[in-house]
């Protein structure tokens, strides 16, 4: 099914979840997730899936519901669908979000492990694969990404306080994202443009996060 825009009633069903995040409301407007949110976007997974899934596998739409066992906040359902074309966590993906905030895409080293952070900085401590990343991100910024990680406030342990790349050596995680706020677009074919032409901009970033990070080797937990 060739995607065409999300559903009308797709942004006003997260405004009301948001204002009313209970298994009542959910369930008196699950038809209009699915048919609104769920189908088009399982349609844009899909159909772009052929230019990204190559060396990153299958479209993937996250479930609604949270995982609120060690959770302060105990609502029961995401205020947002998120779907996105990865091998692994962390190791380079194709993220797409719709919300009430609008439309949102992005991609690069989300959730790093220990054993991911250790090559993600192995390979910018490099002359050769560390200004790779630096020109990445920075032809990122110029059209219009925003980069995003949870860094450390101190130098890591191992690297000197005047290495060249210690900025990006400080990220735990790191990836580019850019949003749009909520419009006619939303519902038309040119939502889908917007999505590849910002995934386009993302391959390089998400081909060095492949070649570079990759997948964790640890168990998940």
């Amino acid at each position: 099914m060739k995607f065409t825009g999300f559903g009308e009633y797709a942004v006003d069903f997260y405004d009301g979840l948001e204002a009313d995040n209970s298994k009542s409301y959910w369930d008196e407007h699950v038809a209009t997730y699915k048919s609104d949110v769920r189908e088009p976007m399982e349609a844009l997974l899909k159909e772009l899936e052929p230019e990204f899934g190559e060396g990153f596998g299958e479209g993937k739409v996250f479930r609604p519901y949270r995982d609120v066992r060690f959770a302060k906040d105990k609502t029961p359902y995401k205020t947002h669908c998120g779907g996105v074309i990865e091998s692994g966590r962390g190791g380079g993906a194709y993220y797409v979000e719709l919300s009430p905030a609008g439309l949102r895409v992005g991609g690069g080293c989300f959730h790093l492990a220990s054993d991911q952070i250790a090559r993600f900085r192995t390979a910018v401590d490099t002359e050769l694969h560390g200004p790779v990343l630096e020109q990445i991100l920075a032809k990122l910024k110029r059209a219009g990404f925003d980069i995003h990680g949870d860094r450390l406030k101190s130098r890591p342990r191992g690297f000197a306080e005047d290495h060249p790349r210690l900025d990006l050596l400080r990220y735990r995680s790191v990836y580019a994202a850019r949003s749009w706020e909520p419009a006619d677009f939303l519902h038309e074919r040119e939502a889908f443009d917007r999505v590849r032409k910002s995934w386009r901009q993302l391959r390089a970033f998400n081909e060095w996060a492949r070649d570079h990070v990759g997948p964790s080797e640890q168990p998940r937990r």
